[in-house]
């Protein structure tokens, strides 16, 4: 809504390793079975799941994604915006220190179709250079380094210093660059085509050739590019599904994104299901986001998508629930998506916009968050956040700060979102969106300090210090952040964090190893107010599941994790009774890095988990 991973060893000793609350193991398995420490590095450490309403890291500390859109891969020029004003590390640098974990990346199927061809389409509107490319020495024996020109985007470039490489080079380039700088991304599919207005078209398929199948396919090899780089740590499948039936000029029902429980075409729950399905299949690791629709139908009045139009008809008389684009989310209370590897992975992502992109009818009063909640936003997405559904991202809300109503809710929506620990993306860094405007100047490096004064109580933060948090156990966020395991080691029991509102030390309990305790909440909703009951309870298994270490119902790579600290340190990274059993997936009455070895293959899909336990 807006205008433009080597393998596992039989024996690892304690001393080999260092563990500051997380494991930097991760990789992809071979043939070999040896491990050294050298084997070890970052790379599949950070992925993170869903557990309730929230977000985890594989070590179940719970995490924020605070973060920013940078659009313009989507467009025609096939590259981020503002490459032609910035220099790439300048650009990222700066948005690591301020505090930005996550960017959500638009781009087009159109694009990935070039990718996946192996004939990457061009970019444009890019400045980049590096004169000269090797070290020149003059007839005087003057040396002159590589790069003491025009170093503009060097990396850009091909050997000869002014050639611009593919638009996927430069692509992966700029994911590196996060890593670097202790950013993470996620990739959203904004339009079918490479189109500066592509986002006004409401469907995954129908244009540029476009179909569903292409849709699909080109997801999954992106999914498969990126499974061993958790930079990339997920996909919003389509960005703001839309249209409405039931006023002058409306669309067909064939023509509108829906959400039922059809197996058509247009129906966004069913592609966005079928579509999961396929991504996890390659990387059960990556978060889905999924985007809500435009209209839903007031199911509890007995209508649905066959109903015919009635045109023109007034809010409380229109058989149909309103919304922005993408932000509606009714259906996931009657057709909820559930990948067949379950829900761990599902994010859902309405976008939010104030009046000043559109004057929506919850907009006419003098609006308050509880005005906004009882008139739209419960009902809307918010309730899957209260009840426990499942966790949130606004991926998408911004606006001028004007001084008037449209900055009195995007005020309300960031503290809203701040109590709440509700995940998000502003739209957005770039200056050149036509009814939001953007947190950067044109020069794509200075700030709007009033916009970004605004949005940054809202950037994952600890309390006392203002340290940003960072997603990267590793890599801290720019020079006034911080890594996930700092936070984790140094801050959480310290000073805590704004989560929620505003943590204390008391309230934070980092999570290095396996939580044996399970929780189960009651929610009650009364007027889009909630009351909430949490009991928290010693997990008690009905039956051992080998390979589940962690107790969270599925094998993935924070098992492995828990194993190999396990055989690190037994102390400080105790397994309680129920994941000891779990862990012997070999049967020798022990659990060790055999185990882990074992357990990585599963995760891996080269053993079955049915077929446990298995000797070496």
């Amino acid at each position: 809504m807006k205008k433009a991973m080597r393998a596992v060893a039989a024996f690892i000793s304690a001393a080999a390793l260092t563990f500051t609350g997380i494991a930097p193991f991760a990789g992809s398995i071979t043939a070999e079975n040896t491990l050294s420490a050298s084997a070890i590095d970052d790379t599949g450490d950070d992925w993170l799941h869903a557990e309730g309403s929230r977000l985890y890291d594989m070590n179940g500390n719970e995490v924020w994604l605070t973060g920013a859109n940078w659009f313009g891969a989507n467009c025609s020029e096939n590259v981020p915006h503002g490459l032609y004003a910035c220099d790439v590390d300048v650009f990222l640098k700066n948005v690591a220190d301020r505090g930005i974990n996550v960017i959500r990346f638009p781009i087009s199927t159109e694009l990935i179709v070039s990718w996946k061809a192996g004939e990457p389409d061009p970019v444009s509107s890019i400045q980049a250079s590096y004169n000269p490319p090797v070290d020149t020495v003059g007839e005087d024996g003057t040396v002159t380094p590589a790069g003491k020109y025009g170093n503009f985007n060097k990396d850009f470039c091909q050997a000869d210093g002014k050639t611009f490489k593919n638009s996927e080079e430069i692509f992966d380039i700029i994911i590196r660059k996060c890593k670097e700088y202790g950013i993470k991304a996620f990739i959203d599919i904004h339009s079918p085509d490479e189109n500066n207005s592509g986002h006004d078209y409401n469907l995954w398929y129908g244009k540029a050739g476009v179909t569903t199948e292409i849709w699909m396919d080109t997801l999954v090899w992106l999914a498969d590019k990126y499974k061993n780089d958790d930079t990339v740590l997920g996909f919003d499948l389509k960005n703001e599904p839309h249209g409405k039936r039931g006023y002058s000029g409306s669309e067909c029902p064939d023509t509108i994104a829906k959400w039922d429980g059809s197996t058509d075409e247009n129906n966004w729950a069913y592609a966005a299901t079928t579509c999961a399905d396929k991504i996890l299949e390659v990387n059960p690791h990556a978060l889905i986001f999924i985007e809500g629709v435009e209209q839903y139908p007031k199911t509890d009045k007995g209508y649905t998508y066959d109903t015919p139009d009635i045109f023109d008809a007034p809010a409380d008389k229109s058989p149909w629930y309103g919304a922005w684009w993408g932000g509606n989310l009714r259906g996931v209370r009657d057709y909820p998506i559930t990948p067949k590897a379950g829900t761990s992975q599902i994010v859902y992502s309405p976008h939010d916009y104030g009046p000043s992109v559109y004057k929506q009818t919850w907009f006419e009063k003098d609006f308050t968050e509880q005005t906004l909640l009882d008139d739209y936003w419960y009902d809307t997405w918010a309730y899957i956040n209260k009840e426990n559904i499942a966790p949130l991202l606004i991926g998408e809300w911004g606006g001028h700060m004007d001084g008037t109503k449209n900055q009195t809710w995007m005020e309300l929506l960031r503290d809203f979102m701040i109590k709440n620990h509700i995940n998000h993306t502003f739209w957005c860094l770039n200056p050149n969106s036509g009814d939001t405007a953007g947190l950067l100047s044109y020069d794509f490096l200075k700030w709007d300090e009033v916009k970004y004064g605004m949005f940054e109580e809202a950037l994952w933060q600890t309390q006392k210090t203002g340290k940003y948090i960072g997603l990267d156990h590793q890599v801290a966020l720019g020079e006034n952040g911080i890594s996930l395991n700092d936070y984790i080691t140094n801050y959480a029991k310290v000073e805590g964090s704004n989560i929620d509102g505003g943590s204390t030390p008391e309230d934070v309990t980092p999570v290095t190893g396996v939580s044996s305790a399970t929780t189960t909440t009651t929610t009650t909703k009364t007027n889009a107010v909630t009351t909430t009951t949490t009991t928290t309870t010693v997990r008690k298994q009905s039956e051992v599941f080998l390979g589940d270490v962690t107790l969270d119902g599925q094998i993935s790579v924070g098992d492995i994790v828990a194993v190999l600290q396990y055989a690190a340190n037994k102390t400080k990274y105790a397994l309680n009774e129920d994941a000891l059993a779990n862990g012997d997936v070999n049967g020798d009455g022990d659990v060790n890095t055999k185990d882990a070895f074992i357990i990585q293959k599963v995760d891996a899909k080269l053993i079955a988990q049915g077929s446990l336990p298995v000797a070496e």
